[in-house]
């Protein structure tokens, strides 16, 4: 089967429930074994159908909307609360009028600066400030970037440092060795392990408590012992992070935000 057909194909949906029109986003998916609904951080509602489904009589319409329908107390009150959060964010002022974005959990005011005289590089330095910490960025004369893109780059440096400590230490006990870390900026999952042993992880994730980072990166250690999320996973994730579910719950809870931090 070629790469192209084993892609979802996606489509913009209207179906009409008891509490007003809902827009949604359909994918039929070659991949997918059953219909099934998520809630995503900046798409919205994403419904997916397997594409080979036999729905029978009145077809998919009918079949989204009763599923839909039996979910809808739940799908509002989700919108509802992520459209008041991006309103929030919205409302923030920008970076270099001292946003407040968070850095190991911990909410940390930003302060851009021209550099020193003599300071020919653009550097970030973490301080401590009256009422907050604050990342304190000073601009070299040469530096072109804005202040989002010089933040982001020493995010991923720390976050590249510190995913790879944790890594070492779960992976050392659990007598595992990835074939490769890399560091991404992904919006569907913090983490992923492929069959081949090679790790990534998103950088956001040094913005999150240390101990939301250190589960994610104990649950992909752990797929390189066990590939796939079956009791005998997680019972040995919960080995490595006793409290991995909570952390899950505050990844998925906070997730607008993280992604948001630099908008």
């Amino acid at each position: 089967m070629s790469r192209a057909a084993t892609q979802p194909i996606e489509t913009d949906e209207v179906v009409r429930l008891s509490g007003g029109d809902l827009p949604y986003t359909l994918r039929r998916s070659p991949r997918a074994r059953r219909l099934r609904v998520v809630i995503h951080p900046e798409r919205g509602v994403v419904v997916t159908l397997p594409a080979a489904a036999r729905l029978g009589r009145g077809g998919a319409d009918r079949v989204i909307r009763e599923f839909l329908g039996e979910r809808e107390p739940w799908l509002r009150r989700h919108l509802n609360r992520q459209a008041a959060t991006r309103a929030r964010l919205d409302d923030r002022p920008p970076l270099e009028d001292g946003r407040l974005v968070p850095y190991l959990g911990a909410p940390h005011r930003v302060r851009v600066v021209v550099a020193p005289a003599g300071v020919r590089a653009t550097r970030v330095s973490r301080v401590g400030g009256d009422d907050l910490d604050e990342l304190l960025v000073e601009v070299g004369p040469r530096d072109g970037r804005d202040a989002a893109d010089i933040l982001e780059a020493w995010f991923r440096e720390r976050a590249r440092v510190a995913l790879g400590a944790a890594v070492e230490r779960h992976a050392l006990a659990l007598s595992v060795s990835p074939s490769s870390i890399t560091i991404r900026d992904t919006t569907s999952r913090w983490g992923s392990c492929s069959r081949r042993g090679a790790l990534s992880f998103s950088w956001r994730l040094v913005l999150a408590p240390p101990g939301a980072l250190d589960s994610v990166a104990a649950h992909e250690a752990c797929h390189l012992r066990v590939f796939g999320h079956g009791p005998k996973f997680w019972a040995l994730l919960e080995t490595r992070v006793p409290d991995y579910v909570a952390w899950r719950r505050w990844l998925k809870r906070h997730a607008p935000e993280l992604h948001a931090a630099l908008d």
